[in-house]
């Protein structure tokens, strides 16, 4: 073309730098009648642009324009680029044939150059339809007649698109060598768009060699420069669900799927990326437990990737079909059939998902007993054990676990076990954020439940509390990793507080502003993703548990560690330098009694409930029988550290006949109490009181508490502000907080204690370089956790446990604040004559008058760890 034709050209690379100044300039030329082979451009222009962004309907019509006017205007080579823009368009609506016969015209029509784009375009084609071999052929062929005419834009595509591919088939150090290299091109360009599309895919490129914090990074990053250029990021939504639901977060996954398929509906956008949509929120409702949805969404996935001959996506899908069906009821032949055909067609393919496949047809031969048939599938599977990203190790080991309970070698289950955990701890361990560790902790679930199982049938009671350890608490048995100084997550919980403040406000007035609490909800999620970002600072995975050095610091004290193995409670009674078992009742039947004991709670903390003691008593008895049963009888006189399971963490302990009078503790896991066991007190350390707004009482107990502690630090009205507080908690030997508390089931690390600015949360005392050895909250429900993962809790006081606190004393539900005045004076007078808080809560609820409301006051308080 001549130089009279350049300045329209350049609306092409455009498109992907400025794309809604590249659509306004095409529109307007159109409007100005231009001669063929410039209207060709604009309209190509504008296939783009809604190809990508719109409505791909609207695409089709204006490329398959531009190809009529390029023929008039005889440019084999115009004619032969729109061809390879019409064929990702057809792609992508579905129509896969007539987009693959558009490619194969243009690579005839086009020469040199324009055919090296061609080729690209239909490689980028292959990598969406699946077939990865065919893309690598031809960006084979583009590579280098792309280089040689220094196409910086195209070379740069191109490197980019094969890092994707290798990923696709597990080579994860190619694509990092190609990744490096576009990006390094990409720096000397202008093509904004491209830029985010390499960060997107840089992403995606941590994700899969097990850096999630760097993956969540990078692609919020990607989506700060989409949003910037006003374009929808559907690849992104795909790409983040994935690394979403590796890092436990399945139930955000599935929104964000859903909410992207709204928005390509609402657009009329891409039929192959609705597909992939699908597909994500199949495999995000399966770990989210809900399996009607992934069974509903994983067919529907099936059936459009089929209409669009993409077999590679097709059994991908399968796969999520037949997880979800095994879910939803028995295994069948049937089932293992077409789960080791999945299996087959993947490891053809080259999918890393082919181990996941062969371990779940091996488990339904298993569970059939068809043993010859299980050995061979698992023995696929565990080949992945020993290479790869940490997730599909683990699945190797799971599978070597299988394979040695299937040959009745417990010696070698356990060492499977072992190996698997072990991978997933250090892969934990690059987590920075508590949340994320909690929630890894999912994937080892059945490792651990085979070493119990195993422990249980075949070794004796210190090995099924070695292993029943083994899996629980282990955000709290490893090093914390406080945030970054980053000023703009800095910036955003100071925002935060001050949106949340005068939400709270207007909602007590009785006016609720929804404006407020929209922001209120966007801030959350900003700080959230920055948390995510943190990585871990340890390259090890925390404290390994001793018993014997468990039994050696228990001096007089019976530790009670909890274990649910086939839907029982096991009691693992220790003490005296041994560890006996006793068997409880069902768990569920516990739950049940725990919600009902919670209810009745409720109501005895308001006058007039009086009659309704004796029942709360009676579903204490009830409680014990199930939980502790038999072993209640061999506590001895000492005090008692109760370990439960997550799903029991409400238990009012202290309400239990054969705990009610003693000095009891909870603890999430015993390696917890230990720790806390052998916390040192600060010597010298500071006394602080702290007194929140809009108390019944005011927080009537602070003044009367600060007396019995000489020159206390005392932090009421316009003084009990966030950053006062913080900076007065760091390091302080006890702190005594009276406020509002307020649990937040949807996100546990948002729960709060109000203060005069506005919430404290979670988030701000894992801050502290070391939170109060000691630290008393006086106010309803912040004894109340999330369980999440395999056995993790979540909330104020699994936060404050691994950041130096020893003792914390808490409220486990909704509490009358004029009761617990008289409570908190009778603990501190106890505290002050050097009792631990276990002690301390032991004497208070005896010195508290007998009423209804004062007695359960008393049993709704609960003292965590050992100081």
């Amino acid at each position: 073309m001549t130089a009279a034709h350049e300045p329209v050209l350049e609306l092409l690379p455009l498109v992907f730098a400025a794309p809604h100044e590249a659509l306004a300039r095409a529109e307007e030329l159109l409007r100005a009648d231009p001669p063929p082979l410039h209207a060709s451009v604009a309209h190509q222009v504008i296939g783009i642009w809604q190809r990508d962004w719109g409505d791909l309907r609207l695409a089709l019509k204006h490329l398959r324009r531009a190809c009529v006017l390029a023929a008039r205007a005889d440019s084999a080579d115009r004619e032969a680029d729109i061809l390879g823009t019409l064929g990702v368009a057809l792609v992508h609506a579905g129509r896969t044939r007539q987009g693959l016969a558009a490619f194969e015209r243009g690579v005839e029509r086009g020469t040199g150059l324009t055919r090296a784009r061609v080729l690209f375009r239909r490689a980028y084609s292959w990598e969406v339809l699946g077939h990865h071999p065919e893309a690598l052929e031809d960006l084979r062929r583009a590579v280098p007649v792309l280089r040689q005419v220094g196409d910086t834009i195209w070379t740069a595509r191109a490197l980019n698109l094969r890092a994707t591919v290798h990923l696709a088939l597990g080579a994860v150090d190619r694509a990092d060598a190609d990744y490096a290299a576009a990006q390094a091109l990409w720096d000397t360009t202008d093509q904004e768009h491209d830029k985010a599309d390499a960060v997107e895919s840089q992403g995606i490129a941590a994700f899969r060699s097990g850096d999630i914090p760097r993956a969540l990074s990078l692609l919020d990053d990607a989506e700060e420069r989409y949003a910037k250029l006003g374009t929808p990021g559907i690849m992104l939504n795909i790409r983040r669900c994935e690394v979403l639901m590796a890092a436990g977060l399945a139930p955000e996954a599935l929104a964000e799927a859903d909410a992207a398929i709204a928005v390509l509906d609402g657009i009329r956008g891409q039929s192959t990326r609705k597909a992939e949509l699908l597909l994500t929120a199949a495999k995000a409702a399966r770990l989210a437990g809900d399996t009607g949805t992934a069974i509903a969404r994983a067919a529907v996935a099936v059936r459009l990737f089929a209409a669009q001959r993409r077999t590679w996506w097709e059994t991908h899908a399968q796969l999520v079909l037949i997880e979800a069906r095994l879910t939803a009821g028995r295994g069948s032949g049937r089932l293992v059939a077409d789960a080791a055909k999945v299996a087959g067609k993947l490891a053809s393919f080259g999918a890393p998902a082919a181990p996941e496949a062969w371990l779940l047809a091996g488990r339904i031969a298993l569970g059939l007993d068809w043993t010859a048939d299980a050995e061979r599938y698992l023995a696929l599977a565990a080949r992945s054990r020993h290479s790869g990203p940490p997730l599909a190790r683990v699945t190797g080991w799971a599978a070597q676990a299988l394979r040695a309970r299937a040959a009745g070698s417990g010696r070698g289950v356990l060492e499977a076990c072992r190996r698997g955990l072990d991978v997933l701890d250090d892969h934990r361990m690059t987590l920075g954020a508590s949340e994320l560790r909690a929630r890894a902790t999912a994937q080892g679930a059945e490792l651990a439940a085979l070493a119990q199982q195993v422990s249980l049938e075949r070794g004796g009671p210190r090995q099924l509390l070695l292993w029943s350890e083994r899996w629980r608490a282990t955000v709290l048995s490893a090093p914390p990793t406080r945030p970054p100084a980053d000023a703009a997550l800095l910036s955003g919980l100071t925002a935060f507080r001050v949106i949340a403040d005068q939400a709270e406000q207007a909602r007590i007035s009785g006016r609720p502003l929804p404006a407020l609490e929209r922001e209120q909800r966007r801030l959350e999620r900003e700080i959230r993703s920055r948390t995510l970002h943190i990585r871990g600072e340890s390259p090890e995975g925390g404290h390994r548990f001793d018993v014997v050095r468990l039994l050696d610091r228990l001096d007089g004290e019976r530790l009670v560690e909890l274990a649910v193995l086939d839907g029982r409670v096991q009691v693992l009674l220790c003490g005296d330098g041994r560890v006996r078992r006793f068997t409880g009742g069902l768990l569920a039947d516990a739950e049940r009694e725990a919600e009902h004991v919670q209810a009745a709670l409720r109501r005895l903390a308001h006058p007039g409930a009086e009659n309704r003691l004796p029942l709360v008593e009676e579903m204490g008895r009830r409680l014990q029988d199930l939980l502790l049963g038999p072993a209640a009888d061999h506590l001895g006189d000492g005090p008692v550290i109760v370990v439960p399971p997550a799903r029991l963490h409400r238990v009012p302990w202290a309400l239990l006949p054969a705990l009610r009078e003693r000095v009891l503790s909870v603890s999430p896991s015993a390696s917890s109490w230990l720790r806390a066991k052998e916390t040192p007190a600060p010597s010298g350390g500071r006394h602080v009181l702290v007194r929140g707004p809009g108390l019944a009482t005011g927080g009537a107990e602070v003044p009367e508490v600060a007396g019995r502690y000489g020159r206390p630090v005392v932090l009421e009205h316009d003084g009990a502000r966030v950053p006062r507080v913080l900076a007065e908690l760091d390091g302080a030997a006890l702190a005594h907080i009276a406020a509002h508390g307020t649990f937040r089931a949807d996100s546990p690390l948002f729960s709060a204690l109000r203060m005069a600015d506005g919430p404290l949360i979670v988030h701000d005392f894992e801050r502290l370089d070391r939170s109060p050895h000691r630290i008393i909250l006086s106010s309803c429900d912040t004894a109340r956790l999330a369980s999440v993962g395999a056995d993790e809790l979540l909330g104020l006081v699994t936060a404050l446990l691994p950041l130096g606190t020893a003792g914390v004393l808490a409220s486990s539900a909704p509490v009358n604040d004029a009761a617990v005045v008289p409570l908190m004076l009778a603990l501190h007078k106890s505290l002050a004559d050097g009792r631990s808080l276990a002690e301390a809560l032991r004497d208070a609820r005896g010195a508290v008058p007998g009423d209804a409301v004062h007695q359960a006051t008393g049993w709704a308080f609960t003292a965590f760890g050992a100081a």
